[in-house]
């Protein structure tokens, strides 16, 4: 029998979204004791639309998410608390990607996680799929490379779909010698990869993601769907940042490449913000770094001048959509909003 697999579009309907509690003070530096807070408001938001499953490392840190929701005024019957460790709380890297599987059925893409290729602590992240799909009751399947069968590193921030087979992705991430996730895997490859696990006929391959980012080139940080052929672009007007020459490349690629229909796609720039530093640190700030959930979007803001402006192109992008900004000047400080 031959299995079809589809990975959704993130605006399309969803039963929950996972998040895990922030508990690593590494992260934040000296600001960590505002992040539980954030989380807090995070959730709240969240909750207005759709159930929230949130990873706890451990007794302590879901006693002290039990005291941040309540004091945010979470209604207790909209989320879940669960103990697991983690070394991180980016749930969007560490945990499965859900997809279709002939048609109805739900499945979870298990990728291998090595905090970015970056970092030595990560084998508690790899435990983070397991607990997903005990808990949703649906089934993993271990992604392997197509080349030799070997586990396939990925993250969830690294590739971006329209639901309909067209995925995003950049060469700075899977093609770099960098933070290599996937040594030798060539593009063909992780083509071959991204057609199996997630029905992708088309690829597009961008350049490079956003300075500041430690992940080395995240697709999250730069360049989302809102449909199947209209991309929102992080995009930098300053000529003397790195990113802007990078701006143009990514923008003249979409513009000449069609979707896995063959239609063509429409562009619309997304401001970038202020440059943002901690000390000697370049932090990743991007408006493109929301996230979508039933009836609202969650937007990073940055107290800075274009944060209207990225707001409202999210709103025009988004008619059904509450626009929801998040105050995220701490929470970038954990390198992702």
């Amino acid at each position: 029998m031959t299995v079809s697999r589809r990975m959704p579009a993130e605006w399309e309907k969803h039963r929950a979204t996972w998040i895990a509690w922030p508990h690593n003070r590494e992260d934040w530096h000296d600001k960590f004791e505002t992040i539980p807070w954030v989380y807090a408001e995070i959730t709240r938001a969240l909750t207005r639309s759709e159930f929230v499953e949130i990873i706890c490392s451990s007794e302590s840190d879901r006693d002290e998410a039990k005291f941040c929701l309540d004091y945010h005024l979470v209604d207790p019957k909209k989320y879940r608390l669960h103990v697991q460790k983690t070394n991180r709380t980016w749930l969007r890297d560490s945990a499965p990607t859900a997809v279709f599987e002939n048609g109805t059925a739900i499945k979870w893409i298990e990728w291998t996680f090595n905090a970015w290729a970056k970092y030595d602590d990560f084998i508690e992240d790899q435990n983070v799929p397991k607990l997903v799909s005990e808990i949703s009751n649906h089934s993993n399947i271990k992604a392997l490379r197509p080349d030799n069968k070997k586990n396939l590193v990925l993250e969830g921030g690294a590739i971006e779909t329209d639901g309909e087979g067209t995925l995003i992705v950049t060469e700075e991430c899977l093609q770099s010698d960098i933070q290599c996730r996937n040594k030798g895997l060539t593009k063909e490859g992780y083509e071959q990869a991204f057609k199996e696990y997630l029905g992708i006929d088309k690829t597009i391959w961008l350049v490079a993601g956003c300075s500041g980012d430690d992940t080395h080139g995240h697709i999250d940080d730069i360049a989302r769907f809102t449909d199947t052929n209209k991309v929102l672009l992080a995009f930098e007007d300053d000529t003397n940042e790195e990113f802007h020459k990078i701006s143009i490349e990514n923008e003249k690629i979409l513009k000449n490449t069609k979707n896995a229909k063959g239609e063509s796609i429409q562009v619309t720039r997304l401001p970038m913000p202020r440059v943002i530093y901690f000390g000697d640190e370049r932090l990743p700030a991007s408006y493109a770094n929301f996230y979508i959930a039933n009836e609202s979007i969650i937007v990073p803001t940055f107290n800075d001048k274009n944060d209207r402006v990225a707001l409202n192109i999210i709103a025009e992008a988004f008619p059904k959509h509450e626009i929801i900004g998040i105050s995220s000047i701490d929470l970038v400080l954990g390198f992702g909003t």
